[in-house]
């Protein structure tokens, strides 16, 4: 038996079923990704833009010790970054830039956690679907090589055959539905978040050219108060 005989004989045994579990128990995978990625998105909301003018009065009146705190108690990502920049104000602005680089690159692993599953799987899904499309239309072809074997011998078994086409030919189109089903929303909960974690980190650039901003003009010694 050549390999492609063995390869017919494995995809029309097995059929595409098993194709559209797959699929099923991915598309489970991907909405709890989507629901969680949600909830962590939701739970860091913040004002930002009361947080940075609130900002900027405590440095300007150099309370950092008063920024430093108002910082602790936002949960935004935001927050966090610009926290790590105001613990290092004292030793200059670019001890606190490179400590928000830092921070900012932490806060983007966070943000960006297990996107990479939307995104692979919204780009593979329809694959996966085609797949048991083939496999359906093997079996398909299949059942018509065996219809003409039967011709002449078994007619009333051959009478049979095209409704076994029929049968793997609307198996191989609903393997074809699942993986679009899958992949949409998997494809625009991605972007979805995508455009939400560049937002967040717009913010972050916008807090952070607050803080460099008064270090700047207060030169290399920092915020008044900072010691």
């Amino acid at each position: 038996m050549n390999m492609v005989e063995h390869s017919k004989r494995l995809m029309t045994n097995f059929g595409a079923g098993w194709v559209i579990w797959l699929l099923l128990a991915l598309s489970v995978l991907s909405v709890a990704i989507m629901l969680e990625r949600a909830w962590f998105y939701y739970s860091l909301r913040d004002d930002v833009a009361a947080l940075a003018q609130r900002l900027g009065e405590f440095l300007r009146r150099g309370e950092v010790d008063e920024a430093k705190r108002m910082l602790e108690t936002s949960p935004s990502a935001e927050a966090a970054v610009v926290l790590a920049g105001v613990i290092e104000s004292k030793r200059g602005a670019k001890a606190a830039e490179e400590a928000m680089a830092g921070a900012q690159a932490l806060q983007r692993m966070k943000l960006e956690r297990r996107l990479a599953y939307l995104g692979t799987l919204g780009n593979n899904a329809p694959f996966i679907g085609l797949f048991g499309t083939v496999i359906g239309i093997v079996q398909a072809f299949d059942e018509l090589g065996k219809a003409a074997k039967l011709a002449s011998t078994q007619a009333a078994n051959a009478a049979l055959a095209p409704q076994a086409v029929m049968s793997s030919i609307a198996e191989a189109l609903v393997a074809t539905a699942f993986g679009l089903g899958v992949a949409i929303p998997a494809v625009v909960a991605y972007n979805a978040f995508q455009r939400l974690v560049r937002a967040r980190l717009a913010d972050t650039e916008v807090m952070s050219h607050v803080l460099l901003a008064h270090l700047n003009a207060q030169g290399s010694e920092g915020p008044k108060g900072a010691a």
